[in-house]
């Protein structure tokens, strides 16, 4: 069980051996960006068009050797509308659509393929949404053999798909495990009925609980659990019980969000009331909460909201140094090239990013012309190259060392970085920071707060963008 009415006085977070005061914890809570990529994705612009893709694509089938592909698949189809929802999504009960959806996905995947060359080896695959199985059995059997005639998995590939549990059953979990994918993630917010009936998304516990136990009985290697905290109706007490719960089903991997209430920019956002939100008090004492309860429960702190049993390969990422970060999120696999299909898909490809074209008719008309449906996209200079090196590895909570900089950038760190290593003794005089001559690493209390640490070498920030960023913490 939980704690027994929680107390908003119990105000440190406990670390293995560290004690995080919640005063820190305020101290450094502003908002900024999670940083899936560097530049972030509101830097991408239009200037970055389908000519300056295909240049990319180019150099990368031209050269000797590449790294290893992650493909992400966004599948846009909706049944229901979630009210908390940013996602680019499609709502339609009309299951038809899909079909034609994926008709125009195997265009772009061919048109592609031409373009990337003979060397197509992929380690990853992601499928997003939307909700990947709005798709029928047929369909996603025949999307898998699609995909899997333009790119060639590796033996150890990590195969993810998204789950709605309201769209599931056993014999879509066994066709999924079939099919090759060892990872699932199920989408599950908070297990409060009020909280369920104020975002419009209805999901017992005994149906999310159903599809977790298929799930392992279908032989997935991981399982994952996304929460979200700062919704509707939601409470400190009432949270606490969905804990309870979470950590009885025993995901193997927590991811708990932060909801950025956002209605001027996502409609479906229009539709909660404001007045239903938890005050920015109860956030971040439901925030406080649920890291006891979740490291008390045996998780580990992989970063910023992500959670592992210590046996899980994020963990073993961690303690080892491999742990990476992208549009996914946290990742134990290697800075993979990514290629994103679909309506608003993103993809990174050696030195740029590219996103395509938001809605469904503008992606079918790009590939009726023959067309790659790019829309913006960003090349990285040799200072955003530099800069995303150092965020990231921030980011992951590894150590940074002047002369590996030197060496792969031709460049003095702490004279290029004078005024952010500045910057920085806020966060060393906290005990987030350590640095000396030779490099700088993030304390274990500092691993809370490398959203804030990693924004010092974030040059873009301050100038206009159309984003609002959320809250650190």
């Amino acid at each position: 069980m939980g704690v027994e009415s929680p107390s908003v006085n119990d105000n440190t977070v406990f670390f293995p051996d560290i004690e995080i005061s919640e005063t820190l914890i305020r101290r450094f809570d502003s908002s900024g960006p999670r940083y899936t990529s560097y530049p972030t994705a509101d830097r991408f612009n239009a200037g970055f068009t389908e000519a300056a893709y295909l240049g990319y694509l180019g150099q990368r089938a031209a050269a000797a050797s590449n790294p290893l592909l992650s493909v992400y698949v966004h599948l846009p189809f909706c049944e229901s509308l979630c009210y908390f929802c940013a996602c680019n999504k499609i709502i339609t009960q009309d299951h038809g659509r899909s079909a034609e959806y994926l008709r125009y996905l195997d265009k772009e995947m061919a048109l592609a393929a031409r373009h990337l060359g003979a060397d197509r080896k992929t380690g990853q695959l992601h499928l997003g949404g939307g909700t990947p199985t709005f798709l029928s059995a047929a369909e996603l059997t025949q999307l898998m053999d699609m995909i899997r005639r333009h790119v060639e998995f590796t033996p150890d590939a990590e195969l993810g798909v998204e789950i709605d549990p309201r769209t599931v059953n056993d014999a879509t979990l066994g066709l999924l495990a079939g099919l090759g994918f060892n990872r699932t993630s199920f989408g599950v917010q908070d297990f409060d009925p009020d909280v369920q009936a104020a975002v419009n998304r209805i999901q017992p516990l005994t149906m999310v609980e159903a599809a977790l136990n298929a799930s392992r009985k279908a032989g997935f290697q991981s399982v994952n659990i996304d929460l979200i905290y700062g919704l509707p109706k939601q409470t400190l007490a009432s949270f606490d019980r969905t804990l309870d719960e979470v950590v009885r089903l025993s995901p193997d991997r927590i991811a708990l969000y932060n909801y950025a209430h956002l209605p001027s920019r996502f409609k479906a956002q229009r539709l909660i009331k404001a007045e239903d939100l938890p005050s920015a008090e109860a956030r971040l004492q439901i925030f406080l909460m649920s890291m006891r309860r979740l490291l008390e429960a045996g998780y580990v702190y992989i970063g910023l909201d992500h959670f592992a049993k210590p046996d899980d390969e994020l963990n073993q990422a961690r303690l080892d140094k491999s742990l990476h970060r992208n549009f996914q999120g946290y990742t134990t696999r290697a800075e993979y090239d990514l290629i994103g299909f679909g309506v608003s898909a993103i993809g990174k490809i050696g030195r740029s990013y590219s996103q395509s074209v938001r809605s469904v008719n503008a992606y079918y008309k790009h590939l009726d012309e023959g067309r790659l449906p790019i829309e913006r996209g960003f090349e990285l200079s040799d200072d955003d190259v530099l800069r995303r090196q150092i965020i990231m590895t921030l980011m992951c909570s590894m150590p940074l060392d002047y002369q590996a900089i030197r060496q792969a950038h031709g460049i003095d760190f702490p004279d290029y970085f004078k005024a952010e290593l500045e910057r920085l003794a806020q966060f060393e005089e906290a005990g987030l920071l350590k640095k000396d001559e030779s490099g700088l690493c993030i304390t274990p209390k500092g691993r809370l707060f490398v959203r804030a640490i990693g924004m010092v070498f974030d040059k873009y920030l301050g100038q206009p963008t159309v984003s609002t960023y959320s809250k650190l913490i």
